[in-house]
C-alpha cells in the first residue's frame, strides 16, 4: 500500500514536471488540483470496488468541491494523467483513460444519453492530448497519440495519430509526433 502511494506520488511529480514548466519544486505537486483529484479518486475507487457506493460518491463529491474536477469513482485511469488547471473537468463512470493523457480545463468525458449498453462513456488511448473545453461523448474510442482541439465535440471513434477539431469533431490531419 505505502509503496503504491509513493510510486503514485513519484509518477505524478514526473508527469507534472514534464507537462508544466511552471513547477519549480517537487513539493508543488501537492498543490496541483490534478494531483489532489486523483488522490481522492483512488480513495473513492477503493470504496467503489468494495461496493460501498455511497461513501465512494461522498468522497468524489468532496473532491469535486475542493478541486473543481469531477471524476466518477467507477472511472478507470491509467498512469501519468495530467489535468492542467482542472476546473470544470468531468470524467464519467464508465470512462477509461490510458497512460500519459493530458487534458485541460472544461473537458467532459460524458455520455450522450442515447447509449443502450452499460458502457456509456469514452475510452481514451495512450498519449492523448485533449484541449480546453473539448467534449468527448458516448461509448467511443479515441486512439493512441490523438490530439483533440479546444472546444471540439467528438461523437465518433478517432483512429490513432489523428488531430480532431470542430463541432462536430472532424480530422484535420494525421498527428506525426506525441504531445510534449
Amino acid at each position: 500500500m505505502v509503496i503504491g502511494v509513493l510510486s503514485f506520488i513519484k509518477d505524478q511529480i514526473n508527469t507534472i514536471k514534464k507537462n508544466d514548466p511552471a513547477i519549480k519544486s517537487p513539493l508543488e505537486v501537492f498543490l496541483y488540483p490534478s494531483f489532489r483529484a486523483q488522490v481522492y479518486h483512488k480513495i473513492a475507487k477503493f470504496f467503489y470496488n468494495h461496493k460501498l457506493y455511497f461513501i465512494a460518491r461522498l468522497v468524489s463529491e468532496f473532491a469535486k468541491r475542493k478541486t473543481g474536477i469531477e471524476i466518477h469513482p467507477g472511472a478507470k485511469i491509467g498512469k501519468g494523467l495530467f489535468i492542467d488547471h482542472g476546473t470544470g473537468v468531468v470524467i464519467g463512470q464508465t470512462s477509461i483513460i490510458g497512460n500519459n493523457v493530458v487534458m485541460f480545463h472544461g473537458v467532459t468525458l460524458g455520455g450522450t444519453g442515447n447509449e443502450k449498453t452499460k458502457k456509456r462513456h469514452p475510452t481514451i488511448g495512450n498519449n492523448v492530448f485533449i484541449g480546453s473545453g473539448a467534449k468527448i461523448l458516448g461509448n467511443i474510442m479515441i486512439g493512441d497519440n490523438v490530439k483533440i482541439g479546444a472546444n471540439a465535440v467528438v461523437l465518433k471513434n478517432v483512429e490513432k495519430n489523428k488531430t480532431v477539431v470542430g463541432i462536430p469533431g472532424y480530422v484535420v490531419k494525421k498527428s506525426v509526433e506525441k504531445h510534449k
